[in-house]
């Protein structure tokens, strides 16, 4: 089943929120979801210890730069997805998840530093389909956007990513209160109480449609494979 790689080696990208927005959406749609945490903060291992977890998520945390690549692979014949939070550097961990990818996903804030970490994946990533000799679909999504006014620095960003040629998400992953709560009270987007999390209809509709582009990308790519 496909296997969804969230990289960026610059720290603070956003990674894990969005790599648990995927897996949640995912998750509450009926797909059996395999995370594997592969991040050494752990905070997706973290989150499953709070309420909530739906019973369709598996959590997988114990894994090396040695087990990465097996336990990938168990993961993908047990589940519908296997959504991997990689760390945030450029290790053989990260490597070898990559060569496993179906979709590898470059979250990148609007900053130039985060636009250097995402560019130095996209060059992890043609080594590696080098190595592998096959191409491995890959999209930069830009996080923690505002949701009404778009910054100077994420204008300078989105014009390197498009002047570069690189596939971008249509969807931006907005700064949102309830991405946030996620990780404080458990449960998914679905289980907040709109009550007390702000925005809440809006941050699950930003969920959504990631997801659902998330899924389009993956049948485009399989459907490149068939062609091939």
């Amino acid at each position: 089943m496909p296997v969804i790689a969230f990289a960026n080696p610059k720290g603070g990208a956003g990674k894990t929120t969005t790599a648990l927005l995927l897996a949640t959406e995912l998750g509450q749609r009926g797909a059996k979801v395999t995370i594997i945490d592969a991040d050494p903060e752990r905070w997706i291992s973290q989150w499953s210890k709070l309420p909530g977890k739906p019973e369709t998520i598996t959590i997988i945390s114990d894994v090396t730069e040695d087990s990465v690549v097996d336990a990938i692979e168990a993961a993908a014949e047990a589940s519908q997805f296997v959504v991997v939070d990689l760390e945030g550097t450029a290790s053989l961990m990260v490597a070898n998840a990559i060569a496993m990818a179906d979709l590898v996903v470059i979250p990148v804030q609007g900053s130039a530093m985060d636009a250097k970490g995402g560019a130095k994946t996209i060059r992890l990533i043609r080594t590696q389909e080098k190595t592998a000799r096959r191409r491995i679909a890959h999209a930069v999504v830009l996080t923690r956007t505002g949701a009404a006014v778009t910054s100077r620095a994420l204008r300078n960003v989105q014009e390197q990513l498009q002047a570069g040629g690189i596939e971008m998400f249509a969807t931006t992953i907005v700064e949102r209160a309830a991405f946030r709560d996620l990780f404080d009270y458990g449960g998914t987007l679905a289980s907040l109480n709109p009550a007390s999390t702000s925005n809440l209809g809006k941050a699950q509709t930003n969920a959504r449609e990631f997801a659902g582009e998330v899924v389009a990308k993956l049948r485009a790519a399989a459907s490149r494979v068939e062609a091939a």
